[in-house]
């Protein structure tokens, strides 16, 4: 009978306090970005061409490499084979040793070719430059 008239009376129900689980949300989530181990992705170096230089200075002073959009590999206009890019470089490069390799990528050609050829001008010499110039 008591709680009858308590009710009557306007006794206020009891609510639960959320501050608590708060607390513990927070510092769950604290916990979990702090233990959490992060990737770093590995990329290239890639060193483009000064905008100074001339083209057609550079064209006559470096080894440039075309790609097409079909990863058909060209040296000064002739299409070389795929295993020949690195005799072609070195041959090139015995001619002019200051001369850098500039890679010039069509923009549909794969990225695996680009690749081939920058390993093998750093196979024919380790401290030759290798650049990457826009697609033509």
């Amino acid at each position: 009978m008591r709680r009858i008239r308590d009710m009557a009376a306007g006794v206020k129900e009891e609510e639960i306090d959320l501050t608590p689980m708060l607390d513990v949300v927070f510092i769950m989530l604290i916990f979990f970005i702090v233990t959490a181990t992060f990737v770093k992705e590995i990329g290239l170096d890639v060193s483009s061409p000064d905008k100074a230089q001339a083209p057609k200075d550079a064209d006559k002073q470096s080894i440039v490499i075309q790609i097409t959009s079909r990863d058909r590999i060209r040296i000064r206009g002739r299409d070389i084979d795929f295993r020949a890019v690195r005799a072609n470089i070195e041959r090139l490069h015995a001619e002019n040793p200051e001369a850098p390799v500039v890679i010039q990528p069509h923009p549909e050609s794969t990225t695996n070719t680009m690749i081939h050829v920058m390993d093998a001008a750093r196979q024919a010499d380790r401290d030759i430059n290798v650049s990457i110039a826009a697609g033509y």
